[in-house]
């Protein structure tokens, strides 16, 4: 029993891995790992087939690592980083694939929270006589999976807030001027945030102090630049920003007051950006989070300036945070970090590390959606 044990948790965080590889491509469905193992517990244990759900959402993983294994599916145990569906979608419920493939034992990690699973996939497979078992990794399963789960428990995407202040706690330059404040390994580090999310979000006075792209730029990774929103509901966003003028090539949406004339979008929606009607005044980030669920965005990458940024945080919303502090001062009449101590009271540090000359930390809530009991 001692070394099922070991193979479960190995096998499960092989599983975890491969997990993280679609996070950010599989819309409103999870990026859910699976591997067949054929003797776990066993000297003789190796894989036999390994699935990531498919960008898009489908085929989920298990189908993918089915397939892949073929014939020696039946009698493997099968490592699955979420409990698997047990609904008719647009596919047939992954629990009845693996009762059909002759699997002898499931691992799962988590519990599936959607209430047409919820626990109906584990016992479809009990009641075919196959055993389960549950909770392995749990912790470490959850997080490529916190998009997914905010969706479920929150009904709205989960939010990280990202920011980058000098060491005498500037944003930018005084007058709003653009400054380099952290180095290329930081840099190199949020593209990768950028990579995993589904949309990145800014306000429209960092469009018009910055006019930056918002993509992801990594050698590789180009292909997985996010949708760009940006939350401006007067329309104050120049026509030639260079979000506009590359709308068609990167999915942009513009979130404007739903009171704002039809007529002033019109310039912006010729040139490929989508407008997005929300809710303005005290309650405008949630409804602007409300709004992108419905668009069947899970997870946003927000990278804060100093008016939106502090109106988001203030707001209560972030369930992560991450701030990165260069080494370099911007001196006087630099634009203060929206950042204060009373926005950190709930959340409790979770990452620190150096990277090249910056110090990057995450902090993430007491009680974070990804918890395997939230």
């Amino acid at each position: 029993m001692a070394s099922l044990a070991l193979d479960d948790a190995r096998f499960m965080a092989a599983a975890i891995r491969l997990s993280q590889r679609h996070v950010g491509l599989t819309g409103t469905n999870p990026s859910v790992g699976a591997l067949l193992v054929q003797g776990a517990g066993t000297p003789q244990a190796r894989i036999v087939g390994r699935g990531v759900t498919a960008p898009g959402g489908r085929p989920h993983a298990e189908v993918v690592a089915l397939a892949e294994a073929g014939p020696l599916a039946a009698g493997a145990t099968a490592y699955v980083t979420l409990e698997p569906c047990s609904h008719h979608g647009h596919t047939p419920p992954c629990s009845a694939a693996l009762v059909r493939a002759g699997v002898a034992r499931v691992v799962a990690a988590l519990r599936d929270p959607d209430p047409r699973v919820d626990g109906r996939g584990f016992a479809m497979l009990e009641a075919a006589g196959i055993t389960i078992r549950t909770g392995v990794a749990a912790a470490e399963a959850a997080q490529p999976l916190a998009g997914f789960l905010a969706r479920q428990r929150l009904g709205r995407p989960l939010l990280t807030v990202k920011l980058a202040h000098s060491a005498d706690g500037g944003i930018a330059a005084a007058g709003y001027v653009q400054a380099a404040i952290t180095g290329a390994v930081a840099n190199a580090q949020t593209h990768l945030e950028r990579a995993r999310a589904d949309a990145i979000l800014v306000g429209v006075g960092t469009v018009r102090s910055d006019d930056p792209a918002l993509t992801c730029r990594l050698p590789g990774l180009e292909g997985r630049s996010p949708m760009r929103v940006v939350y401006d509901p007067a329309l104050h966003m120049p026509q030639g920003a260079r979000l506009v003028l590359t709308a068609r090539d990167v999915p942009t949406v513009i979130a404007v007051a739903q009171t704002l004339p039809q007529e002033a979008t019109v310039p912006f929606e010729r040139m490929g950006c989508r407008i997005l009607r929300v809710p303005h005044g005290a309650g405008g980030p949630a409804g602007l989070l409300t709004a992108l669920y419905a668009l069947g965005v899970s997870s946003v990458l927000f990278e804060a300036g100093a008016r939106f940024g502090r109106t988001v945080l203030d707001a209560g919303l972030a369930d992560r945070i991450i701030c990165v502090r260069g080494e370099r001062p911007l001196g006087e009449g630099r634009v203060a970090s929206p950042l204060a101590a009373a926005h950190l009271r709930q959340m409790r540090l979770c990452r620190d590390m150096i990277l090249g000359a910056d110090r990057w930390q995450e902090y993430e809530r007491t009680d974070p959606v990804c918890s395997p009991g939230s």
